[in-house]
């Protein structure tokens, strides 16, 4: 069976063939029952896991092929889910993908889960990648799959079966085959220049969308992965851009007196909800991006700020100082039925969504430390993740299991030496790491997972 998986926005098309049989899918059942890690109870000791050089059938295939498992070895690793084995100590180091592996030479280094493929020039230039995942004590095959694409796609490929790996042996869904916007910043603390960037989650394929001219914050995808809405000062008033990322192109959605803050899609794409100042107060309003007409959500004399649609649209979290301390409310996505749910100490801010409904990311403020925590859209539940002098900005994996965010490092007494990096960790508090970016990163989003 062939279907089209994907389409890269940067290069070419890509194709799936799944080479799985039916009587390999029933095997996969089977070893899929004995070989999980239960990612629904906290922490979890990672899975051992050994990922060989895929085997090249053309000498221009060979650094691919090695450079497949590096990626798909980093991804896994990263994840905290699961311990690839140095390829030093493999016994059986070339494995042919038509050759069963040697399971003993396998179980003797404790690898749970072994991964292995092939990678090919086809006569019309397109490269042609496979590979098998085998669940080494069961002796099973759980998946195995092939991939067409042009040769400089490779790395979304290595992203594409991390995700297959990561869902076969988990039952989760994935989330490498990402991207994540943020601000890149540079220059001094008085002139600070702040460009749009963006890369792949793990920071590779990293570039800039903006020159640094103008001053932009709050960038965010659209649900399709192909927009981004941001607000950028431009001769000092703020406006609302939305960027195509395939074209390059950047639209006005608005000009807004006053202050405007953190505009967002709606789950759905249609409209883009934020928060603006008007006449000393600063309510939440929705715009429809095919009239462009604003509809107010609230009205009262606090500010109202930092708005979020739950993933079925049905609700906004946002937070507001309307009971004096800046907490967390969530109302009717009409406006309706504002609750408070945030009532712990300190002031609370940024509040996201899950995309699985499930838990609201926020900042919180307390005794001078910032912290980064999770509630139940109830307010119940209350867990404080990471904190540190400064921790702000989470944003969600697309599968709910990861949140990345920003830290910030104290400075000293003339405002030199503080340093602004991107950071992820899990939801049980750990597995916290910087994610390297050519220069300091503030404002992160997740996109969904890429079509």
């Amino acid at each position: 069976m062939i279907r089209q998986a994907i389409s890269n926005p940067f290069v070419g098309s890509f194709f799936v063939l799944s080479l799985t049989l039916v009587s390999s899918l029933y095997a996969g059942q089977i070893a899929r029952a004995e070989l999980r890690i239960d990612v629904t109870q906290g922490r979890a000791d990672p899975m051992p896991i050994a990922v060989a050089d895929f085997v090249a059938q053309d000498p221009t295939s060979i650094q691919i092929g090695k450079d497949l498992a590096g990626v798909i070895s980093a991804n896994l690793e990263r994840s905290g889910l699961f311990e690839p084995i140095d390829q030093d100590a493999f016994i059986q180091s070339v494995v042919a993908l038509n050759v069963r592996p040697s399971f003993a030479d396998w179980r003797v280094l404790n690898a749970q889960a072994f991964v292995h493929g092939a990678v090919a020039m086809q006569s019309d230039g397109r490269l042609r990648v496979d590979f098998r995942l085998w669940d080494v004590f069961a002796e099973q095959q759980m998946v195995g799959n092939a991939y067409f694409t042009v040769p400089a796609n490779w790395r979304r490929v290595a992203h594409i079966i991390s995700d297959l790996i990561y869902e076969r042996i988990t039952g989760e869904n994935g989330y490498f085959d990402t991207r994540v916007v943020y601000i890149a910043e540079s220059g001094t603390p008085d002139r600070r220049k702040k460009r749009l960037a963006i890369m792949d989650q793990d920071g590779a394929n990293h570039r800039f969308l903006t020159d640094g001219s103008d001053l932009v914050l709050t960038p965010r995808f659209s649900p399709t992965t192909q927009e981004i809405t941001y607000l950028a000062y431009y001769n000092d008033k703020p406006r609302v851009y939305i960027f195509n990322i395939d074209t390059g192109q950047q639209e006005v959605l608005g000009d807004f007196p006053g202050m405007t803050f953190a505009p967002r899609f709606s789950p759905d794409g249609t409209k883009v909800i934020m928060s603006l100042g008007r006449d000393g107060v600063t309510d939440i309003y929705t715009m429809d991006l095919a009239t462009r007409r604003p509809t107010r959500l609230t009205n009262s004399p606090s500010i109202d700020t930092s708005p979020t649609y739950s993933p079925d649209g049905r609700r906004v979290v946002f937070n507001s100082d309307r009971g004096g301390k800046q907490q967390i409310y969530v109302m009717n996505a009409d406006g309706n039925d504002v609750r408070r749910i945030s009532f712990g100490r300190g002031r609370y801010a940024t509040p996201v969504w899950s995309p699985r409904g499930d838990l609201i990311a926020f900042t919180k403020m307390h005794n001078d430390t910032f912290y980064i925590g999770v509630m139940s859209p109830d307010g119940s539940g209350e867990r404080l993740l990471t904190s540190g002098y400064l921790v702000e900005g989470p944003t969600w994996a697309p599968n709910g299991r990861v949140l990345i965010y920003f830290k910030q490092t104290r400075s000293d007494a003339r405002g030199l030496g503080g340093s602004v990096k991107l950071w992820s960790i899990d939801l049980t508090g750990d597995n916290e790491r910087e994610i390297l970016t050519p220069a300091d990163a503030s404002d992160p989003a997740w996109s969904p997972l890429i079509p």
